[in-house]
């Protein structure tokens, strides 16, 4: 991915939240390594928490980080499958502004090259809710490490080129106005 390194880095805000009826804070894999990768990319991870899947329960934790301007981005881990207790799109929906099509079209598409027609069981998916970025990923932990990876870790890298989702930021309420 091409990187101008002329460009200056700017590091982002990001919670990070897993939906699991059953992890904790010591088992969290998934989390983990998000919290892992971010930093390891020169970001700062300002929050992370553990909800269980119930969607108002994740709304309310969206809707707190949407209204923290110390927040720029939420990625959320776990829920985004087909079952009856996977609601995180469900709860996204009811949140976002604008949905970002593409992420979920591109993870789907990376994820297919590793786990074939298993991919289409994700309902992986990103938008914008008040000037804030958030991405759902699967609950695994190679989701994670493919989501941050082959999209995030590069869109939100202020130098990553063409474009990036990070010189936008400052546009993003600007409906608003």
């Amino acid at each position: 991915m091409p990187i101008d390194e002329s460009r200056t880095f700017l590091p982002v805000n990001i919670a990070v939240l897993t939906v699991s009826d059953t992890r904790t804070m010591a088992d969290d894999k998934s989390g983990a390594t998000l919290v892992e990768r971010v930093e390891a990319a020169g970001h700062h991870c300002v929050a992370r928490e553990i909800v269980r899947d119930e969607p108002d329960m994740i709304e309310e934790i969206l809707r707190r980080w949407i209204a923290d301007t110390a927040v720029d981005c939420v990625i959320t881990t776990g829920g985004t499958g087909i079952t009856g207790r996977d609601v995180t799109p469900e709860a996204f929906d009811r949140v976002l502004e604008k949905k970002i099509e593409g992420f979920g079209e591109l993870f789907r598409m990376l994820s297919y090259q590793k786990i074939g027609t298993s991919t289409m069981q994700s309902r992986a998916l990103g938008g914008v809710a008040g000037g804030t970025y958030l991405f759902a990923l699967p609950g695994s932990t190679g989701a994670c490490k493919d989501g941050w990876d082959d999209i995030l870790k590069w869109q939100l890298d202020s130098r990553h080129r063409p474009c990036n989702l990070v010189e936008l930021m400052p546009r993003l309420l600007e409906h608003l106005t």
